[in-house]
């Protein structure tokens, strides 16, 4: 926030906009193919197209953005390629954080994620998608940070976005929700190997998911 008579920093102003749209995209506001336009944003935003553009590009480089030509950039449609990509990643990461969560979770970590499946029971009784999303996404993170590998957390940091992406078009929240109960119950007796199996089965199930979603169809894998 500036004070009056200030100047927000290029920087910030560029932040800003970036969550901005990155939201519009995850929440399904900018669908796949929808054009961003940088006068146009620049307007809503009340900032010049400098930081604008720069957002843009972030998205690129995040991979919710694409240019179908060199002046025209559009919200990007996943291939059946990219989701698969992006779960296998998820997988052999993901997999083996989980053991190690097991392995090195505190109390305090463990308090955290009881907490979250509380948020996330009462969302799906009342079919919050918006809250589902983001206690999905707090759940994912904190079992990453759990692991205590930093290097996983950054491997997995620059994709995380589009993941929440697809999780939200998802929306099999009852599922999701037994699927991390069972996997914190496996972290929370320290049980190394079911937290990995359990953590397999979620993120092939939220595959699965995904792909019939996004594609009306089953994954040939």
């Amino acid at each position: 926030m500036t004070t009056a008579g200030s100047v927000e920093p290029l920087g910030a102003v560029r932040e800003r906009v970036l969550a901005a749209l990155r939201e519009d995209i995850i929440g399904g506001r900018r669908r796949p193919g929808d054009r961003l336009v940088e006068r146009d944003l620049a307007e809503r935003f009340g900032v010049s197209r400098v930081p604008v553009r720069e957002a843009i590009r972030a998205l690129l480089a995040e991979g919710f953005v694409t240019y179908e030509t060199p002046r025209r950039a559009v919200v990007r449609t996943l291939t059946r390629t990219d989701v698969t990509e992006l779960y296998e990643l998820r997988e052999a990461l993901e997999v083996y954080a989980a053991g190690l969560a097991a392995e090195r979770a505190t109390k305090d970590d463990l308090a955290e994620l009881a907490e979250l499946l509380e948020r996330a029971t009462r969302a799906t009784r009342e079919g919050d998608a918006e809250t589902n999303t983001d206690v999905n996404t707090r759940f994912h993170d904190r079992l990453l940070e759990m692991a205590r590998n930093e290097l996983i957390v950054s491997v997995m940091q620059p994709v995380s976005g589009r993941l929440r992406w697809l999780t939200r078009r998802g929306e099999e929240w009852a599922q999701q929700l037994a699927e991390h109960r069972e996997l914190y119950e496996a972290m929370a007796e320290g049980d190394t190997d079911r937290a990995r199996s359990m953590a397999l089965t979620h993120v092939r199930t939220n595959y699965r998911s995904t792909v019939r979603h996004l594609f009306d169809d089953a994954p040939t894998a």
